[in-house]
C-alpha cells in the first residue's frame, strides 16, 4: 500500500490579501484623443469636449478633472478643477464603482449640478438613467440638467450614429487584479521521486474572484523550477474554490524529489474584493 502524505502550508491570511493601490493623475489624460471618441451632446449647450484639457483621468474610483464646453467648465469632481482644488467650498464628485457604472455629480457654473446617475435625485421611478462605460472603454447612457437637460455620451442612445458619429472613450477598462505568491522549495524525500496528487486550500473566495495554481517540480533544490498548468505550459492553471481537492495532472508532475507552487490571487473587476488563503495541502506519493 503506497504511503500517503500530505503537507500542509500554512500563510498568515493578511499576507495574501491583494492590497490595491490607486494612483490619480491630475495633469494627464486617458481620453481618447480620437476625433470622434471624447465628445458629449446636449441640444443647449453643443459639443462638451472631454480631451483638450488633458485633465480627465478615469480611473476604477472614478472621475477627475473638467471638460471644456460653449457654458465652460463641466468639473467632474471638486478637487482637480481648473480652479485648483475647491472642495471646501462644496466636495462633488463623478464615482465609479470598479465595474464602469459611474454615479455623483458634476458641476457647471452656469448651469449647475449634473446628475451622472438616476439614483442621486432619490429614485429612478420617473426616469432611469445612468452613465456608464463598457467593457471596451465606451462611454454609453446620460447625464441630466435640470436646466439644460440630457447630456448624451453616445450617439448610440439616439437609436444610431448615422447623423453625427460621437462617443467619449478611454483607455481604462474593467479589469482585475493579479497578485503572485511563490511557495518555497519543498522536499519529499523521496530520491526517486514522487508524485504530486492533488491540492487543496483554505480560505475565502468573495464572487467575482479567483484563486489559481501552476507547480513546477526538479529533482534538485534549486531548480530550475517550470511553472505549469493543465497543459504543461505557463498559459494555463488549476483553478479550485477553497475546502474542494482538485486532481492534479499524473504526468507532468511524477519522478521528482523537490516541487514548488505558484498561486495567482485575482481580485474582482471592480478591485473592490479579493481572495484570502489561509493554507494549502498538497498531497503526494512516492
Amino acid at each position: 500500500m503506497l504511503d500517503f502524505k500530505k503537507i500542509a502550508l500554512f500563510f498568515l491570511a493578511v499576507g495574501l490579501n491583494v492590497f490595491l493601490f490607486v494612483f490619480l493623475a491630475e495633469a494627464a489624460t486617458n481620453i481618447s484623443s480620437d476625433t470622434s471618441s471624447h465628445w458629449a451632446w446636449n441640444d443647449i449647450v453643443g459639443w462638451m469636449d472631454f480631451y483638450n484639457t488633458n485633465t480627465i483621468t478615469v480611473s476604477s474610483q472614478g472621475l477627475t478633472g473638467y471638460a471644456s464646453s460653449s457654458a465652460g467648465d463641466i468639473s467632474l469632481d471638486c478637487h482637480t478643477t481648473s480652479a485648483g482644488n475647491i472642495c471646501s467650498q462644496s466636495n462633488y464628485r463623478v464615482t465609479n464603482d470598479g465595474s464602469g457604472s459611474l454615479t455623483g455629480w458634476g458641476w457647471n457654473d452656469t448651469y449647475g449640478w449634473i446628475s451622472f446617475d438616476c439614483n442621486n435625485n432619490g429614485g429612478c421611478a420617473q426616469s432611469n438613467y445612468r452613465v456608464y462605460i463598457d467593457g471596451s472603454g465606451n462611454f454609453h447612457n446620460y447625464a441630466w440638467n435640470d436646466q439644460v437637460g440630457w447630456i448624451s455620451f453616445n450617439c448610440d442612445n439616439n437609436g444610431g450614429c448615422g447623423t453625427s458619429n460621437y462617443k467619449v472613450l478611454t483607455s481604462w477598462v474593467a479589469t482585475s487584479a493579479v497578485m503572485t505568491l511563490d511557495s518555497t522549495a519543498y522536499d519529499t524525500g523521496v530520491i526517486t521521486g514522487a508524485q504530486l496528487n492533488s491540492v487543496l486550500w483554505h480560505g475565502d473566495l468573495p464572487s467575482g474572484t479567483a484563486v489559481r495554481f501552476q507547480f513546477a517540480v526538479s529533482n534538485s533544490s534549486s531548480g530550475p523550477w517550470n511553472y505549469m498548468g493543465t497543459d504543461g505550459t505557463s498559459n494555463t492553471y488549476y483553478n479550485t474554490g477553497p475546502d474542494a481537492s482538485l486532481r492534479l495532472d499524473y504526468l507532468l508532475f511524477n519522478n521528482s524529489r523537490y516541487f514548488r507552487y505558484r498561486i495567482f490571487l485575482v481580485s474582482d473587476q471592480a478591485q473592490r474584493l479579493s481572495p484570502r488563503v489561509d493554507d494549502v495541502i498538497v498531497n503526494w506519493s512516492p
